[in-house]
């Protein structure tokens, strides 16, 4: 590497610089602040764990994604986490140890190998609520109730909502009985939301099979009409498949009663963390941006690799990816310029500015310097022996 090219950083990972860093610690601390209002208590697990723990309950979804390194002290194989979620799920069934329910909630950066898509990259910073010892639906309606909160905090006001189950697709399959290799595939096409594989595997499922009815929710999303259609698809079908579909249904109704500004669909070929999940999944959109800016859902029994098997639900954001999103509709405060200047009472009077506002000291360098160049729009003048805040022209 020449002396020029020590400044570079890989692909996919770069530096917070201001204002864009004071956003998005400001955004961290008010969601934080807001979950650990609801009861969530703070943790911050260790940036890098043994393998074996990080990849506990998430059927490995997240090893391609994970940074690998042999401990020196060990020579056992580390990891730099990629989600921090089984940190969460460690924690409660290990650590902590609680009998009754568990409310945790946590922020800080993750690592991935690569990015999710073209629009993240490599460091996203992860705040999340993780909610163990509860199998009820309570605690399901809590978790999505609150992660709206946190969004609304975070200044995005048009949300749309997501919802899945992941134990209609799972029933369908089981019922079925595809073998592996179809399997794969059927599930692959689902994932890929691609209707003319799914109809090219599934062509010859008789009338009112699994397979057929697999088909043709394919074809269905959407809003309470989508529910409605799914309904009488699977009129007939087994009992945890109705069950699935009342629970969405309940959530539909908390929806409209406590959120009446946030619209909401349902995508029965919704796949994300199947592998991971057990039952209600969810993910938050807002208009412009084509990742989910929240997602989550229950994940029962993570906690048995460590001993403690617990039903749990919860739910994460990008903080990052929020930070940017909320600069759109939220222009944050201008600061103010104080001169170098001696006065002492020029030093009172930005001590007691400081204390409800952002205050930047120029120093004799600074002689030069636009205050506008420094995101300040008001600077302190002298008026009549008294220092009062301007405006910049």
């Amino acid at each position: 590497m020449t002396v020029s090219d020590r400044w570079l950083l890989p692909d996919g990972v770069e530096d917070i610089l201001p204002p864009l860093a004071g956003q998005i610690e400001s955004l961290r601390r008010n969601v934080m602040d807001t979950c650990q209002r609801w009861g969530y208590q703070l943790v911050i697990p260790p940036l890098i764990e043994y393998l074996e723990s990080l990849f506990t309950g998430t059927g490995h979804d997240l090893e391609l994604q994970t940074f690998k390194l042999t401990d020196q002290l060990t020579g056992r194989m580390m990891g730099l986490r990629a989600d921090m979620t089984p940190q969460a799920a460690r924690i409660d069934a290990h650590t902590l140890g609680q009998n009754g329910i568990t409310r945790l909630c946590y922020a800080g950066h993750v690592l991935h190998t690569r990015p999710r898509h073209m629009l993240t990259g490599r460091t996203p910073i992860q705040a999340g609520c993780e909610l163990f010892g509860s199998s009820s639906e309570s605690a399901d309606m809590e978790v999505i109730s609150l992660m709206l909160e946190s969004l609304r905090v975070a200044g995005l006001h048009h949300v749309h909502l997501d919802l899945a189950h992941v134990a209609i697709y799972e029933n369908l399959v089981r019922e079925a009985g595809f073998d592996r290799a179809s399997g794969e595939a059927i599930f692959d096409a689902m994932a890929r939301k691609s209707v003319p594989e799914l109809d090219q595997w599934l062509a010859d499922c008789p009338a009112g099979s699994a397979g057929e009815m697999l088909r043709k929710l394919a074809r269905v999303s959407g809003g309470l009409d989508a529910l409605a259609e799914a309904k009488s698809i699977l009129a007939g079908a087994p009992a945890a498949l109705q069950q699935a579909l009342e629970q969405l249904e309940r959530v539909a109704d908390m929806l409209v009663t406590h959120f009446p500004e946030v619209t909401f669909g349902f995508d029965f070929c919704e796949l994300r963390g199947y592998n991971y999940h057990t039952g209600l999944v969810f993910s938050a959109y807002v208009p412009g941006h084509g990742d989910a800016v929240g997602k989550g859902g229950r994940y029962d029994a993570i906690g048995s690799d460590f001993g403690r098997a617990r039903p749990a639900t919860g739910f994460s954001l990008d903080i990052r990816s929020l930070a940017s999103l909320a600069q759109r509709v939220r222009c944050p405060a201008g600061m103010i310029w104080a001169p170098s200047d001696d006065d002492p009472a020029l030093a009172g009077v930005v001590s007691g500015l400081r204390l409800t506002e952002t205050v930047v000291r120029a120093l004799p360098e600074d002689s030069d310097t636009d205050p506008r160049s420094r995101g300040c729009d008001r600077i302190l003048v002298k008026q009549d022996g008294q220092w009062v805040v301007g405006h910049l022209d």
